[in-house]
């Protein structure tokens, strides 16, 4: 037992090692997921509720799947630890983190683990089980074990260590009057009667029911008025985003020609093959060329076609931009970019639905849609002599401005997710999602590239996360460590930062240039708290994170004689 009791013991400091507390955001972190404390008898409480509302057998399995939930999560930190010398002493961080987070203590009794061979046995005392002592504390001796969490999270940490189902039951419960709790596990198939264990884990219960019936009330309210859903990576619930795409819908089915103003990686050609798809030119061609990547004495070839023998290497013949569009729509990204000379066709192409391919003088009629697109300021443009100005007014007839990511930050979550799940269907990979420290760098990053920037972040990450794992801070930006840290919100331990005041700098400028000392520091400090605390001395040691003794020994040895007397016996 004491050999065994000490391997329970082992790496707990490690595992405390990486809990950190951020006081500034109310953050506690364990590794990179985010942790809470909860008051035992709140969560005892809740435990009360879910048993007296659902019943015991639908509580007993809600709560169940609860704990394998979590023990799924732990499973993650588990395997993360690389540097342990054997499967026993990886396995060993689950229940070293039970206990660690004051639910039970753990002892293995007997642990045989060998995940190679998928083969695993493991005996172990629970002592000071919070659930067993709760459930007597609220419905008296019970007739069977109680501690459902528990064996949940038993089963689900060690069934997503050894990578295959691992059941558990619990032999002896305090709940049942036992002297402490006691529980065995094995491989599902070793269990004559595993069928009957395994059914909790099935969600079955009413609250289940519930929660469909109100997805069914959601979607259908959110067809009531609606005539059709975003399409593909068309996501958003931002007040800008709602603006531009209520603008798009009502240009749709119209033949007016449309501007699309908005920084680079923000889906102006999304926005513009969705106004194409949802108007009445949708079964027709959407051709799209971008200015600026064309060499400027092409882009006329390209827009309005070239005659063969035009110039030097024209062989044949060929069609330009806008006869291939002939009935549908034609998407100009980046209009900004294109030549003086350009824009003057392109004017009157516009103006008298003709073009003219270069070195022909026969004209030919098209009817297209024009959809432009830029990330520069026309009208200054044209202020400068760099851009028509009546082209100018031509293309601005509708204008719809597509707000940056920065400007949007509800969107990023749910954009996160979609392109998490495309891009796990195109490189084949299943993974969990994100871990917390990652969501918060995801809301807090600028994102100056926006949704393309954002889109490709993650298929980065989809591709360095381990399969069935989640993505982190280090797959998704490379340098987080170092310049990007401070732009994430982050330090390089991945705690948030806190920020650098002023004053705080200057007195340590003056420690360090000699003009104090580090006791005179600590005297101002000492002095500062009881003076704020009003002459409080429990109060005052709150706030320097002190004990009230530790706080009075110090103002004894440190303030003149007889005023330490009179500091140290201060009312508090």
């Amino acid at each position: 037992m004491t050999r065994m009791r000490k391997l329970a013991q082992r790496g707990l400091g490690d595992l405390r090692s990486q809990v950190h507390f951020c006081a500034e955001t109310g953050h506690i972190w364990l590794h990179e997921h985010r942790m809470l404390l909860v008051h035992a008898d709140a969560q005892a409480s809740l435990r009360k509720e879910l048993v007296d509302t659902l019943g015991l057998e639908r509580a007993k399995g809600l709560l169940t799947r609860m704990g394998y939930a979590s023990g799924v999560r732990d499973a993650e930190l588990a395997r993360g630890r690389t540097g342990c010398a054997s499967d026993v002493e990886a396995f060993m961080t689950g229940p070293q983190l039970h206990t660690l987070e004051g639910i039970v203590l753990v002892t293995p009794i007997r642990l045989e683990v060998d995940r190679a061979r998928g083969k695993f046995h493991g005996e172990f005392l629970w002592e000071n089980s919070w659930e067993g002592q709760s459930h007597r504390r609220d419905f008296g001796i019970h007739h069977e074990p109680v501690c459902w969490t528990q064996i949940g999270y038993a089963c689900g940490y060690t069934s997503a260590f050894m990578g295959r189902p691992i059941l558990y039951k619990e032999v002896e419960c305090a709940g049942a009057g036992d002297a402490h709790c006691s529980i065995v596990g094995k491989p599902v198939e070793e269990w004559a009667d595993a069928a009957e264990h395994m059914k909790y884990f099935n969600p079955e219960s009413i609250a289940d029911q519930l929660h469909d019936l109100q997805s069914q009330v959601a979607e259908l309210r959110s067809t009531i008025g609606a005539t059709e859903r975003l399409p593909g990576d068309m996501v958003g619930e931002s007040a800008g985003f709602k603006l531009a795409y209520e603008l798009l819908k009502k240009a749709a089915g119209t033949h007016i020609t449309v501007l699309l103003l908005g920084e680079t990686g923000v889906g102006k050609e999304l926005f513009a093959r969705r106004l194409h798809d949802s108007g009445p030119r949708a079964a027709e061609p959407f051709v799209a060329i971008n200015c600026a990547a064309i060499p400027q004495e092409l882009v006329e070839s390209e827009l309005f076609g070239v005659e063969k023998g035009a110039y030097t290497g024209a062989q044949v013949s060929r069609p330009g931009r806008f006869e291939r569009a002939h009935g549908g729509t034609l998407f100009l990204d980046e209009v900004g970019d294109l030549p003086l000379s350009a824009q003057a066709k392109l004017l009157r192409v516009l103006q008298d639905g003709e073009v003219e391919r270069l070195g022909d003088h026969r004209t030919r009629r098209v009817n297209v849609r024009l959809v432009a697109a830029t990330n520069r300021d026309l009208q200054q443009l044209a202020r400068e002599g760099r851009f028509r100005t009546d082209l100018f007014y031509r293309l601005n007839a509708y204008q719809i401005r597509i707000p940056p990511l920065r400007e949007r930050r509800e969107d990023i979550r749910p954009l996160a997710k979609r392109f998490l799940e495309k891009y796990q269907a195109l490189h084949g990979k299943k993974l969990a999602g994100f871990t917390d420290k990652a969501k918060k760098a995801l809301l807090t990053y600028s994102w100056p590239g926006n949704i393309r920037e954002l889109r490709h972040t993650i298929e980065r990450g989809v591709i360095l996360a381990p399969h069935n794992g989640r993505v982190e801070i280090n797959h998704l930006f490379a340098s987080w460590e170092d310049a990007a840290a401070g732009e994430l919100g982050l330090d390089s331990r991945g705690d948030l930062d806190v920020p650098e005041h002023g004053p705080c700098k200057a007195l340590c400028e003056a420690v360090l240039a000699g003009t104090m000392t580090l006791e005179q520091v600590e005297q101002l400090m000492l002095e500062s708290a009881v003076s704020r605390a009003r002459g409080n001395l429990s109060l005052a040691a709150r706030m320097l994170g002190l004990t009230r003794a530790q706080l009075a020994y110090r103002i004894k040895h440190r303030a003149p004689e007889g005023a330490g007397q009179a500091a140290a016996t201060a009312p508090g």
